[in-house]
């Protein structure tokens, strides 16, 4: 089970983190804003969470959601604090025509919410775009980060053709679709990105869609995650990958967008970096191989947290 609770990130933003672990008694979907203090409010009789234990906050990628870390965050619940965040533009936060959608605003987004739901100092487990804010804000403000798993992100600038390439693709989405068994079809066979068959694709993109009146569309506005995406593809990030000084796990999938040969020039650039891979898996990694995927992060979480 998971809980909502309500920070304010960057220009007042309203952004939905979820902490996992036992709902409390007056149901899970209460909404409970975070203070600056990192105490919330409710009935005295709610259990405000392992406040107690570490914590650990994971980021998902460019479209992705915080429920897509479910699994992640069941089994790291058992020992940890894990919160999940909607970032900026994504699932259950605020979507404003106006607002930015820069790397700052991102970076001080998850500053914001580490402060205000008393994390610090943080264990960030990010994918994709969310691995780049992590390690941005480790750069940043090293005091709020203990450790980081950069999962599938390149440091490497992606490039002008890249961004096309995305912003072709969009047009190409049949929106809206009929029914769900669509999404999972469409994403999961008939996209022209998809090489074969992959079903948890076809889930991965079906828990972003929302129904409206003609059909299923996305939670997201694909303006909007050009906008994001934008902010970073034209620039190579391997001078913010140095900064970071506390311990670093860089994972890919076998047949992920992140090589082989730069995640090793990620891990020897990291101060402190380690590699690993996981096989039958793509670029979204916890998603595909869920197994996997522990196996591969969960011995250097025990590593960092019983380093005094």
């Amino acid at each position: 089970m998971a809980r909502r609770i309500d920070v304010t990130g960057a220009g007042g933003v309203r952004l939905a983190a979820w902490e996992f672990g036992d709902p409390p008694k007056d149901g899970a979907d209460a909404v409970i804003p975070a203070q600056s203090t990192g105490e919330r409010t409710g009935p005295p009789d709610t259990p405000a969470g392992p406040e107690n234990r570490p914590g650990v906050l994971l980021l998902h990628g460019l479209m992705g959601r915080a429920s897509h870390w479910a699994s992640t965050a069941r089994w790291l619940s058992e020992r940890h604090r894990a919160v999940a965040l909607d970032q900026r533009g994504h699932g259950r936060s605020e979507k404003p025509p106006e607002a930015a959608f820069t790397r700052e605003a991102y970076v001080e987004d998850l500053e914001a919410a580490i402060e205000q739901l008393g994390l610090a100092p943080a264990v960030l487990i990010g994918h994709a775009m969310g691995a780049l804010t992590a390690w941005q804000l480790a750069a940043k403000r090293p005091d709020l980060v203990r450790a980081l798993v950069i999962c599938d992100m390149r440091a490497s600038a992606l490039g002008a053709a890249s961004q096309r390439e995305w912003a072709d693709w969009f047009k190409t989405w049949p929106l809206p679709f009929a029914t769900l068994a669509d999404v999972r079809k469409w994403f999961g066979e008939d996209d022209p990105w998809v090489e074969r068959p992959h079903a948890s694709r076809g889930e991965f993109y079906a828990e972003v869609m929302q129904e409206s009146p003609d059909g299923w569309r996305p939670v997201f506005a694909p303006e909007q995650m050009l906008k994001s995406r934008e902010t970073w593809v034209y620039d190579a990030h391997w001078e913010e990958l140095a900064q970071v000084r506390c311990p670093a796990l860089v994972v890919r999938g076998l047949d992920g967008e992140l090589g082989r040969a730069e995640a090793q020039e990620m891990v020897r650039v990291l101060p402190r970096g380690q590699y690993a891979e996981v096989a039958d898996a793509g670029h979204l990694v916890h998603y595909d191989q869920p197994e996997g995927w522990r196996t591969a992060i969960e011995p250097f979480l025990d590593s960092v947290f019983s380093t005094p």
